[in-house]
């Protein structure tokens, strides 16, 4: 029996049966990574009271990027769990923050390493873990900790998502993921953590096997849908364009 392609038609294909209330992941780390033609997708589309994970809420940089901000700008997102919900100069105010100033959207604040490690107990069936960081400090308060071994630990919970957007570098048909650098800080663990992957992929789709198994990094059981990103107004592509 032929092995069915993961590729689909088009973005707004991709988000399409996202539903209201359900928890989001978003890829990236800065701008590498971040799937900004899946967050434009699930802005038309129009999914409400959506919970969103990330490294940050977006960036104050104009011009700007699809992001959490313009989500939150629609009336999409009811609460975002994230590192940073700040700009990383007093002079940048992100969209996202005068949303959350006014009450109108709920904030979960976590420590990258803590986020990345929730993420990852998720997609491997561990619901809870003691770790070290932010004992002592106002994420702690009213929180249960350990001590172990004569030192204090706080207790965190597997943060499981239900879709996960993420940007690939290469995939085949079949959904094998390779990440390029800085896209492999988040990306891998919220497809272990997430029940449906939805992946925007730079490079042209390869034919399912052709990528290396050794350069796998997100093994196609784990993703559902492809999406083809358009070429570059230069027809280079990011890789090629750097080799020059």
């Amino acid at each position: 029996m032929a092995r069915r392609s993961k590729v689909v038609a088009d973005f707004d294909a991709a988000v399409a049966d996202i539903p209201d209330g359900a928890t989001i992941a978003i890829g990236g780390f800065a701008q590498p990574g971040v799937p900004f033609n899946l967050v434009a997708a699930l802005g038309r589309q129009g999914a409400k009271r959506l919970t969103c994970i990330a490294n940050t809420t977006g960036g104050a940089h104009k011009p700007r990027m699809p992001d959490i901000g313009m989500l939150v700008e629609n009336g999409q997102v009811a609460k975002v769990v994230c590192s940073f919900t700040a700009g990383t100069r007093a002079s940048d105010v992100l969209p996202f923050t005068p949303y959350y100033e006014r009450g109108e959207v709920d904030a979960e604040i976590v420590p990258q390493g803590t986020l990345a490690e929730r993420l990852r107990a998720a997609g491997a069936g561990i619901p809870a873990f003691y770790t070290p960081t932010a004992v002592g400090t106002e994420l702690a308060e009213g929180r249960e900790t350990r001590v172990i071994n004569g030192r204090e630990y706080l207790l965190e919970y597997a943060l499981p998502v239900d879709v996960a957007l993420l940007r690939a570098h290469q995939a085949d048909e079949a959904g094998n993921l390779r990440f390029r650098r800085s896209q492999r800080n988040f990306n891998p663990l919220m497809a272990m953590a997430a029940k449906l992957v939805l992946v925007e992929v730079e490079q042209p789709i390869l034919p399912a096997g052709a990528i290396d198994p050794d350069d796998v990094h997100t093994p196609g059981i784990l993703v559902h849908r492809l999406v083809q990103v358009p070429p570059p107004p230069d027809g280079i592509w990011p890789m090629k364009r750097e080799a020059r």
